[in-house]
């Protein structure tokens, strides 16, 4: 299946543009289905499938199969964020019959009796950037990345590389070589995804530190639609972005698409602690709502003085995740907001085999349980506000998992949902098995980082954050003392 871009410019000379996704050189020989993402004026606004003929054309068939649907979408999204609502969970998914298409569920829309976002502040430049990008043993992955990265139309960012835990030089290599210059090189060998943006974040300078994989291919404009929002909401701490398959080319790859991937829809979102979403009684717990590590970016402030990422969270760990989830709560809860912006894309690569898909399952809930876990343990406070959700928490978890139909019933032709595509009750089991071991591995990840600090408190990376986060609490106290004795 190929996956393409359809850029409706009503006030273009052409009309519709169709060009193909980063990962595939062109349309599918002969006849042949077509995944799409449509632009309104560049605006990313919906995907759509189509099936196209040997004797058709694919942007005519596309058009046809958008307009077919132009109902629920209408025009494209609005340039503020309406208030957050419920997002489902990423695993509420159902294996596909491989010659079924991959289909869309419908964009929902905020309810209108929701308090607006905050008015539109004037445009100014993105602020200084510094893009991170942790990686292990995937060079060739890595050198596509950091293409699409050096690309990007910000104006003021630098690209630094994590090497966390190498076994080999071939990612040092590459940097030095390919990218000597252009690309800042950083190793950290003690294993672990936070462990790895911990010594990121450390050595990175500006006023916005993003995140991004080694397995994505970044839009040229996704940096600035990621971190534009920081200049014009002083309360921000993180904003999150749209995830998009590259490809489509492995039935495991379209069933996970199917239910919607890591994308988080269309419609821009502001989570504010200040004025909790009606919608989300689980309100910050909810934290895989709100985006994804692999596109996220954080007030460089705000992530330091929360502590940074807790190093005995994410993959390489015995946690198997959870590591933004955990940064996303922490913002929150220190009373800064979040924002989704799903004009700052990146196409991701999604994993390719069954097992891959069975791994990522597993993951998927131990993360859920391990970044709870980690949230009781080193902040305490929050333990009341999570007991009061508790119930309902249970409730959820369990709903996310359960292998059921569709309640939306039958998808429109040219969209994509779980009626086409159920999700093997095997996985189901597997996800509540990680939720089960969840905490287990994270006290086993927080054991081993100790070991490995050999004598320190934190790893490098987060010793030196929290030690700048320290320098800032005790000023704050001595400019309140000096105050209350004035």
């Amino acid at each position: 299946m190929a996956v393409a871009e359809l850029d409706l410019d009503p006030d273009g000379p052409d009309g519709p543009v169709l060009s193909f996704g980063p990962a595939l050189g062109g349309p599918p020989p002969g006849a042949g289905d077509i995944f799409a993402l449509v632009r309104l004026r560049g605006r990313p606004i919906a995907t759509v499938l189509g099936h196209v003929g040997a004797d058709e054309d694919p942007a005519e068939v596309l058009t046809a199969v958008f307009r077919a649907r132009k109902g629920p979408y209408g025009p494209p999204a609005p340039a503020e964020p309406t208030p957050a609502e419920p997002t489902p969970a990423k695993l509420t998914r159902a294996a596909p019959t491989p010659a079924e298409p991959v289909r869309e569920a419908p964009v929902r829309e905020a309810p209108a009796s929701e308090a607006p976002a905050p008015p539109a502040a004037v445009v100014t430049a993105p602020p200084r950037t510094t893009v991170v990008v942790a990686t292990r043993e995937r060079a060739g992955q890595l050198a596509r990345a950091l293409d699409s990265l050096l690309a990007q139309d910000h104006p003021d960012f630098r690209v630094l590389v994590v090497d966390n835990a190498p076994v080999t030089t071939a990612t040092r290599d590459l940097v030095e070589s390919r990218y000597a210059g252009r690309v800042d090189y950083v190793q950290e060998p003690r294993p672990g995804l936070a462990v790895a943006h911990n010594s990121g974040a450390a050595a990175a300078d500006g006023t916005v530190i993003a995140f991004t994989d080694d397995d994505v291919i970044a839009d040229p404009h996704w940096l600035t639609a990621l971190t534009a929002p920081f200049a014009a909401d002083p309360g921000l701490g993180c904003v999150t972005g749209l995830i998009l398959p590259a490809r489509l080319t492995t039935s495991a790859q379209i069933l996970l698409e199917s239910h919607g991937g890591f994308a988080k829809g269309f419609e821009p979102r502001l989570y504010d602690p200040a004025s909790p979403p009606a919608g989300e009684p689980l309100f910050p717990f909810t934290a895989g709502s709100f985006g994804s590590g692999a596109n996220m970016a954080f007030r460089a402030e705000a992530l330091r003085a929360v502590g940074g990422f807790d190093p005995a969270t994410g993959t390489g760990t015995a946690a198997r995740g959870g590591d933004d989830l955990y940064a996303f709560v922490r913002i929150l809860a220190e009373g800064h907001r979040l924002r989704y912006a799903p004009e700052a894309l990146v196409w991701h690569h999604h994993r390719e085999t069954w097992q891959d898909l069975r791994n990522q399952a597993y993951g998927y809930g131990a993360g859920l349980t391990a970044y709870l876990t980690a949230i009781l343990v080193r902040h305490p406070a929050l333990l009341p506000a999570l007991l009061a959700k508790l119930p309902r928490g249970l409730a959820h978890a369990r709903a996310i998992t359960a292998h059921r139909p569709d309640p939306a019933g039958d998808p429109a032709p040219g969209t994509h949902g779980a009626r086409a595509h159920p999700w093997p009750r095997d996985l189901s089991r597997l996800e509540r098995r990680g939720m089960l071991y969840g905490p287990l591995g994270y006290l086993k990840a927080r054991i081993r980082v100790r070991r490995q600090a050999g004598g320190r408190t934190q790893p490098r990376g987060e010793a030196r954050v929290r030690r700048r986060a320290r320098v800032r609490r005790r000023a704050r106290v001595r400019r309140r003392t000096r105050g209350e004795r004035s």
